[in-house]
């Protein structure tokens, strides 16, 4: 999913020459491919390298958000009649396109901290920071998506709105008029690059971990947690990760047009990050007492908010919140692709226990 954005977002720093390329069809997987590559390669050398790249989309993406709530200030200002319906706090209708949304939005605002745990082990005193780290930052990431949505609504059409790139769009047309911002925009474009490569680097790192660990714990086979012997990372998995998300990538481009590409990419892989909060929330309702301790009523009532958003999330994102050829095809192609990647996990996951009971006797 990441290289549709990083190309279309591309596309818009390129101007109009970036708006014939991206009806190219060679384009968008030229671009996917080469982002995914190198993003192997820079997890290959471990966060002594990544760690920059997340430090600098981390400062982008302040600064990014910063320049929407500006183009945000500057619609107002004008009194465009987006920018005041945009203003307006009103309960939503009830309707599972809302649901949809809403689901999409608090499971993509609100998750993530888990990769702060996964990479706790390659960080300085963990233990005292973690629990800090998420309080800090809940509040401001609420902010973020809020103020930023406020933007992209008040600048954009709602029929317009590019469900891929919204903020670059969103920047494009907010200072289009403003002599400074034939400069402002390209940079402020650069900027969102960044924090896309950073932001992706992070979660990239934590997924090829989680193979790691699963060797060490011989729930899969030892070869993913083998080490590369001079960069002390997971090599094994990394490549075996970067594969699978260069074929998932491609694969969801064929026959179909970028948004719905990237619906496709989206609505899968979230379904499959859902399936593991499912899991995670979980664990403090049902799961505690096998363990021989009681969840607080606290952590009981926030694990039932997370879950039955994770549940939402996973049933209606079989469906497409934008207008496509074939609706029953788009939720047959997701549907199919989660059957794969589950027929693909309980491969591997026998593979470990073979290997396991062949280590045993």
């Amino acid at each position: 999913m990441f290289g549709v954005v990083i190309a279309t977002n591309l596309s818009y720093l390129l101007g109009p020459l970036g708006a014939s390329f991206v009806h190219a069809p060679w384009y968008t997987p030229v671009v996917s491919s080469i982002s995914v590559i190198a993003l192997t390669i820079v997890s290959l050398f471990g966060l002594k390298v990544s760690k920059w790249l997340q430090g600098l989309g981390g400062t982008s993406q302040f600064l990014t958000y910063l320049a929407l709530i500006a183009a945000l200030i500057l619609a107002v200002s004008r009194r465009t009649p987006a920018s005041t319906q945009a203003l307006q706090v009103t309960m939503p209708s009830v309707t599972l396109y809302s649901l949809n949304i809403f689901g999409k939005m608090a499971l993509g605002a609100l998750s993530g901290f888990e990769y702060v745990a996964i990479l706790a082990g390659e960080c300085r005193d963990p233990a005292r920071t973690v629990g800090r780290s998420v309080m800090f930052a809940v509040p401001i990431i609420a902010a973020m998506f809020i103020l930023g949505t406020t933007s992209v609504l008040a600048i954009v059409p709602q029929d317009q709105i590019d469900l891929v790139s919204p903020i670059p769009q969103t920047l494009t047309m907010g200072f289009a008029g403003l002599g400074v911002g034939r400069v402002i925009v390209p940079l402020l474009i650069v900027f969102l690059l960044m924090r896309q490569c950073g932001n992706v680097a992070l979660i990239f790192a934590g997924n090829t971990r989680l193979p790691m660990v699963a060797g060490w714990d011989r729930l899969v086979p030892k070869w993913f947690s083998q080490l590369h012997p001079r960069f002390q990372t997971p090599h094994h998995s990394i490549f075996f990760v970067g594969g699978i998300t260069l074929a998932l990538t491609l694969a969801g481009q064929i026959g179909v047009g970028l948004q719905e590409a990237f619906q496709l990419l989206e609505n899968a892989g979230g379904i499959l990050y859902a399936f593991t909060y499912i899991a995670l929330f979980a664990i403090p309702i049902f799961g505690a007492r096998r363990l021989g301790v009681r969840a607080p009523i606290g952590l009981q009532l926030a694990s039932a908010s997370g879950l039955l958003v994770s549940v939402l999330y996973s049933v209606l994102s079989i469906f497409p919140i934008i207008d496509v050829r074939d609706p029953g095809q788009f939720a047959r192609k997701i549907v199919l692709t989660l059957a794969g990647t589950t027929v693909v996990g309980l491969a591997i996951y026998a593979a470990g226990r073979r290997s396991q009971e062949s280590i045993g006797t």
